[in-house]
């Protein structure tokens, strides 16, 4: 029998007020599998994953979390459901990297925000499987870019989700960093069943690493399916690229 999926995706139109971005967006997750969500700028990547973490209403549809209407889960137990890592940094003057990765605790502590030792143990393990610990002192104002996107990817480690939204979580990084990334990434996934949806502007690397793809343009949902449905010509369909320049681009 099927596992339950984790996330569930029914029929959602997308947007900004009564303004739609995206309409038909309909695919599941199921846990350990990554989705990731490919399409032109203003396709509405972004908007589809602010929607799933509940910072944007859908205009309809349903997005179902463990069988559950995302609306109806207090907030408190919903980041303790699923975790989100946009390209936004945080603010930071003298905040040290571990601090950062602590932050991602605040769902289990109590009013004054102290850590446990149990919460001092799930940093440290986010911060190992996130090749960041010997970043915990220092500051993280300080750091290059893609360290700080790996110690944002601690800090969702230590919120001990089972779901994972990323916001284009590769972007502004170098093929190196890109690599550590995605590698510390995938180690999360099959280890722990972790279950991921994430934007992506590679769209070969998307294919090879997700097990789903959901394409987006022209005000709707193109294509859902395995990683084998990312073929030359839906790539030019969804980007809109000529034929002929498409030839030469793979030729080079």
């Amino acid at each position: 029998m099927p596992a339950t999926p984790i996330l569930e995706v029914k029929n959602l139109t997308i947007g900004y007020g009564a303004k739609s971005v995206c309409t038909d967006i309909h695919f599941f997750l199921q846990p350990g599998e990554i989705c990731c969500v490919i399409g032109p700028n203003g396709g509405g990547k972004s908007t589809l994953l602010s929607t799933l973490c509940r910072q944007l209403p859908p205009l309809s549809g349903e997005i179902l979390l463990e069988n559950m209407p995302v609306e109806t889960i207090l907030a408190k137990d919903f980041a303790k459901k699923a975790a989100i890592l946009t390209t936004r940094r945080p603010r930071t003057e003298l905040t040290t990297c571990r601090e950062i990765v602590e932050s991602g605790r605040y769902p289990y502590t109590g009013t004054f925000g102290l850590l446990s030792d149990d919460d001092h143990a799930a940093v440290d393990l986010a911060m190992r499987e996130a090749a960041v610990t010997e970043l915990a002192d220092a500051l993280f104002s300080e750091i290059s870019d893609g360290q700080k996107q790996r110690v944002m990817l601690a800090k969702a480690f230590a919120q001990e989700t089972e779901l994972l939204i990323l916001d284009e979580p590769t972007s502004f990084l170098d093929i190196r960093y890109q690599l550590e990334f995605l590698q510390s990434l995938s180690k999360k996934v099959r280890q722990d069943k972790l279950s991921v949806v994430m934007s992506m502007h590679e769209v070969e690397t998307a294919a090879k690493i997700a097990d789903t793809v959901v394409c987006l343009g022209d005000g709707k949902m193109q294509a859902c399916g395995r990683a084998e449905i990312v073929t030359d010509e839906l790539i030019q369909k969804l980007f809109h690229i000529d034929t002929a320049l498409f030839g030469q681009l793979k030729l080079t």
